[in-house]
């Protein structure tokens, strides 16, 4: 299970470098989808001989909301924009990747520090969630489109959820995390609702175009 769980974290890791480089919103989606899919999957292995109804359905939950929930919302959104956008960087994707490297080479060398039981995070865990994170607010700083920035918040939150593996074998960590992704299905809800009306109102869902806006 152990060589499982690595290829499943691997994937993670790679899922982030790929959003960083992708240049289609679709494929964007993808990999969220694909990344809720690989949390899901991690989750289920790294809880196995635990009380088996109890990682189920978390992981049914997690798949259900990270994995097809919000990208057909955000696909559903994009159907309704009236250009076909591209990502419109404002962090170039070269600099995104090097952010990305960064923050990986950054986490490995912070969890030497950390002051947890040898054994805590298996391995590879810990920098996959903090690269997870980065990534998230790389694409909420670095792109342009109120999507994109979505999606970033998403990976964010993937990246705490990544955090809480460890925790989430006990009960209150369970009912921590089912808030979480409530918070994120409503936020993620709102977003779209707020990105249709931007782009009624201004037939551009591109966040840039704000500052020319005078009174």
């Amino acid at each position: 299970m152990n060589s499982v769980a690595q290829f499943f974290i691997t994937m993670v890791l790679l899922s982030n470098f790929a959003m960083l480089s992708v240049g289609s919103m679709k494929m964007l989606i993808r990999l969220a989808a694909a990344q809720g899919v690989l949390l899901a999957l991690l989750f289920l292995v790294l809880s196995v001989g635990q009380d088996a109804m109890h990682t189920i359905f978390f992981s049914l939950t997690v798949l259900g909301v990270k994995g097809l929930c919000l990208p057909w919302l955000l696909r559903r959104t994009l159907r309704h924009v009236i250009e076909e956008p591209q990502l419109a960087p404002r962090i170039g994707h070269k600099l995104s990747m090097l952010a990305g490297i960064l923050a990986l080479i950054f986490s490995l060398w912070l969890e030497t520090r950390l002051p947890v039981a040898p054994g805590f995070f298996p391995f590879l865990l810990f920098p996959a969630a903090f690269c997870t994170i980065v990534v998230g607010f790389v694409l909420i700083i670095g792109r342009m489109k109120a999507i994109t920035q979505v999606i970033g918040y998403l990976a964010a939150e993937n990246g705490i959820f990544l955090l809480a593996l460890p925790l989430l074998a006990e009960v209150d960590g369970f009912w921590f995390e089912m808030l979480i992704l409530l918070d994120v299905l409503a936020v993620v809800f709102v977003m779209g609702v707020a990105i249709k009306h931007i782009n009624n109102a201004f037939e551009s869902i591109d966040v840039g175009r704000f500052c020319a806006l005078k009174d």
